[in-house]
């Protein structure tokens, strides 16, 4: 079974022991573990190295005080809910909206770890994958490769070998995974899962998808963020997508992990739904199969916005973008001048115009709050 997943599947336990061996003898490794002392103490994690014996221990080690560094450093406060929701005993699918390239579910595996729960697999686009360095601590951390780089003929194949991996590792490892609901992340503020993303799920039984989709337990994650750190990245490339098609230059992935990371966030809240098994039982079993995919990805979605925390820059600009007050009693003048300030900084842009990066900007934090408030 690993010979046909190797090339998406993350190191196995003793694999994942060897590399962690290997890691902390490679300089760059512990170079960047140095850029977050004292919160991170190197020589105290060094003399323990030798006892890290799973990945467990590793992301207990390491990983969960990384990630607490930046929900202290980057952010106006982290609020996490909803493990009431699942079973620790079981393995679930965590589909989630996706605003940013690690944090979104580096936070879930946070909330996991400083709970005592086990962390789940992480489904990564192949493409952010952008140093050896990188893919190594990924694959510690129990990263699933997303073939992104292939061609239309390889990605039907690829597809495959996804969903059977998923549903390998839920129904016969027992080990959960987070996936984003759409490939990439949400540009425009818009929430919305992807049928594709749904149909791949369902592979495993194309002529019963709902079936196949009740196997891997899917729960519904929401993130918001009340700044999204890379606002100005996404607005600049939703103005050039409306003349060309948008060219990633090289490199430029790696540059959003950085901003994406430490970056300020503003507050945070992240809130794990419920299963959605039985919402699945209600589907009308008459239903042509893409109908079927269709109402499962609205129930996912109602979910997710259901669980939304909206924050007072999404009434705000709201209110600017459509020149009305109706979010009023939502924000103050103050935190409305703020945010005005800070649009006006994130406007600025080389090769787009301000008034084209206000308007796109405004969108990414109006539309979360007229999809939310339908």
């Amino acid at each position: 079974m690993n010979d046909y997943f190797n090339a998406i599947r993350p190191y196995n336990e003793e694999e994942a022991t060897e590399a962690i061996v290997a890691l902390f003898q490679r300089e760059d490794f512990l170079n960047t573990l140095r850029l977050f002392e004292p919160k991170i103490e190197v020589n105290r994690i060094l003399s323990k190295a030798h006892t890290y014996r799973t990945v467990y221990d590793f992301q207990q080690a390491v990983a969960k005080d990384f990630v607490e560094y930046f929900v202290e450093n980057t952010t106006g406060g982290v609020t996490m809910s909803g493990l009431k929701n699942i079973d620790p005993t079981k393995s679930y699918l965590f589909l989630a909206n996706h605003r940013d390239i690690v944090f979104d579910s580096a936070l879930l595996q946070y909330y996991f770890l400083t709970n005592n729960f086990m962390t789940s697999k992480i489904a990564v686009g192949d493409n952010l994958l952008a140093t050896p360095l990188l893919e190594m601590v990924g694959k510690i951390n129990k990263m699933i490769t997303v073939k992104r780089s292939v061609s239309m003929c390889e990605k039907l194949e690829n597809y495959r070998i996804l969903s059977d991996y998923i549903h390998y590792s839920i129904c016969e490892e027992k080990q959960s995974v987070w996936i984003a609901q759409r490939n990439g992340r949400t540009k425009n503020g818009v929430d919305k899962t992807q049928h594709g993303l749904v149909k791949m799920l369902s592979m495993s039984d194309p002529k019963n998808p709902i079936e196949a989709l009740k196997k891997i337990n899917i729960v519904p994650v929401s993130i918001s963020y009340e700044l999204e750190v890379c606002d100005n990245l996404k607005a600049r490339e939703l103005a050039i997508s409306e003349h060309q098609v948008y060219q990633k230059k090289p490199g430029e992935d790696f540059e959003s992990i950085k901003q994406g990371l430490f970056g300020s966030k503003g507050r945070i809240s992240l809130i794990i739904g419920k299963p959605i098994n039985d919402e699945l039982d209600k589907i009308p079993q008459d239903l042509l199969n893409k109908d079927k995919i269709e109402m499962v990805c609205d129930i996912v979605d109602e979910q997710i916005y259901a669980n939304y925390k909206l924050y007072p820059t999404h009434y705000i600009a709201y209110d600017i973008l459509n020149e009305t007050q109706v979010f009023a009693d939502q924000y103050t003048e103050e935190e409305k001048e703020k945010f005005i300030n800070y649009i006006e900084k994130q406007s600025k842009c080389p090769d787009v115009s301000e008034r084209k990066m206000r308007e796109n900007l405004l969108k990414i934090y109006a539309n979360s709050a007229e999809t939310v408030n339908k």
